[in-house]
């Protein structure tokens, strides 16, 4: 259950308070010291900020921002080519600047102005339930650090990018964030852990991995996606499936691969419809029925 929870490196707290980062033998940065260090450094950040206190603002080497910046720079046409048009006119209203790292509450204060939403800093993982349920209210949980700067355009987790361009612009526009509070309204009724996996496994092919047909062509728009130089340009040789929850809820995964099999909506339309349908008023009993639909028994 909740495979996208093992994007997260884990993130340990010592009896004297100093936080660190458990990077995979095979993360480009497992070998640089001084990287190891820095994520460190900025996990420490969000895990010592106590309730209440200012978003914590991290000041970012050159490095960093050179890495930002090539993303942005390489992302761009991307966007302009595959990205749906909802997607593109959030981003436009949003303005996410593309020469530096934005902090947190400078997007978050952009994002309440135009949807409500507003950004919480994490030090790796949250809890599915948290995560999730949050955003129910109005919260995005993000990371703050940026990729190893060894391969800008590859990161084996969701970092700044991923958050930021990715959810970040998809929150812009009001369409995107019900959806998204849709979904956190869903895994706050839901009681078993059978049924926010259901949950997060229709997010996960939805706003995280989601295509559409728009004006006769493919195009995306899930932040996992957009936010992916490499399989931005590959979704299109995926396996496309019509939209099914039941089959959504109980699709397997691999994170460790661009995904093969892709759920397509004939718009965005359809998503609003299909996906957001499912998570209104969605409860275990719903959930049940949609397992249930797919075969799955208790």
């Amino acid at each position: 259950m909740f495979e996208e929870g093992q994007l997260y490196a884990p993130v340990t707290t010592a009896a004297d308070g100093s936080v660190t980062v458990q990077l995979a033998d095979d993360h480009p940065g497992a070998a640089d010291l001084d990287y190891r260090a820095r994520r460190n450094e900025i996990a420490t950040l969000a895990a010592r900020r106590g309730p209440g206190d200012p978003i914590p603002h991290v000041v970012y080497t050159s490095e960093e921002q050179e890495v930002w910046r090539t993303i942005c720079r390489e992302l761009a046409p991307k966007h302009e080519r595959y990205a749906c048009r909802e997607f593109r006119e959030a981003a436009a209203r949003l303005g996410i600047p593309t020469d530096r790292v934005p902090q947190l509450d400078e997007l978050g204060g952009r994002l309440r102005g135009l949807t409500g939403f507003r950004f919480e800093p994490a030090a790796g993982v949250v809890a599915p339930r948290d995560f999730y349920g949050d955003l129910q209210d109005g919260v995005f949980h993000a990371t703050q650090y940026l990729r190893h700067h060894s391969q800008p355009l590859y990161t084996p987790e969701p970092d700044a990018v991923h958050e930021l361009v990715g959810h970040g612009n998809s929150l812009a526009s009001e369409r995107f964030a019900r959806l998204y509070r849709l979904a956190g309204a869903a895994a706050r009724r839901v009681r078993s852990e059978r049924a926010l996996d259901a949950v997060s496994r229709v997010f996960w092919f939805s706003l995280e991995f989601g295509v559409l047909r728009e004006d006769g062509e493919l195009r995306a728009y899930g932040a996992g996606l957009l936010s992916s130089y490499g399989e931005i340009e590959e979704f299109r040789t995926a396996e496309l499936r019509p939209l099914d929850i039941a089959a959504m809820a109980t699709q397997d995964y691999d994170i460790t691969h661009y995904q093969p099999v892709l759920f397509c909506a004939e718009g965005f339309d359809e998503v609003e419809e299909v996906v957001g349908g499912w998570w209104d008023g969605c409860d275990e009993q719903r959930v049940e029925a949609t397992l249930a639909a797919a075969g799955v028994t208790a």
